[in-house]
C-alpha cells in the first residue's frame, strides 16, 4: 500500500506565506501527476495546482501568480508554497497523486489533509 503524509499548514496572517508538503511512501515504481486540492467548509473540492511527470504545471485562476507547484523526485515529494495568502484561501489542503504500482496498473491515492487559516 501506498500513503501521502502532508505537512506545512498552519495559522497565518493575510498577506503571509506557507510551504505544504507532500511525501509519498510504499511500494510503487514511480508517481505520475501530483497536485494539490483545497475544500473550504460548505464548498466542493476544488484543484489548486497540479503538475505532471514531466514538470508542466496547471493553476487555479484564483492562484495564479500567487502559488507554485514543485516536485523532487528524488524525495518522492510535491510542494505548494504559497505566498500573499488571502482570507479567501482558508481551507482543508490535499495532495493526490497517481502511482505507478505495477506495469500495467496505477492507482489514485489522497493525503490525509492539512488545514490552512488565513485570518485578516
Amino acid at each position: 500500500q501506498v500513503q501521502l503524509v502532508e505537512s506545512g499548514g498552519g495559522l497565518v496572517q493575510a498577506g503571509g506565506s506557507l510551504r505544504l508538503s507532500c511525501a509519498a511512501s510504499g511500494t510503487f515504481f514511480s508517481i505520475n501527476a501530483m497536485a494539490w486540492f483545497r475544500q473550504a467548509p460548505g464548498k466542493q473540492r476544488e484543484l489548486v495546482a497540479a503538475i505532471t511527470s514531466g514538470g508542466r504545471t496547471n493553476y487555479a485562476d484564483s492562484v495564479k501568480d500567487r502559488f507554485t507547484i514543485s516536485r523532487d523526485n528524488a524525495k518522492n515529494t510535491v510542494y505548494l508554497q504559497m505566498n500573499s495568502l488571502k482570507p479567501e484561501d482558508t481551507a482543508v489542503y490535499y495532495c493526490n497523486a497517481d502511482f505507478q504500482i505495477r506495469i500495467t496498473s496505477r492507482v489514485n491515492y489522497w493525503g490525509q489533509g492539512t488545514q490552512v487559516t488565513v485570518s485578516s
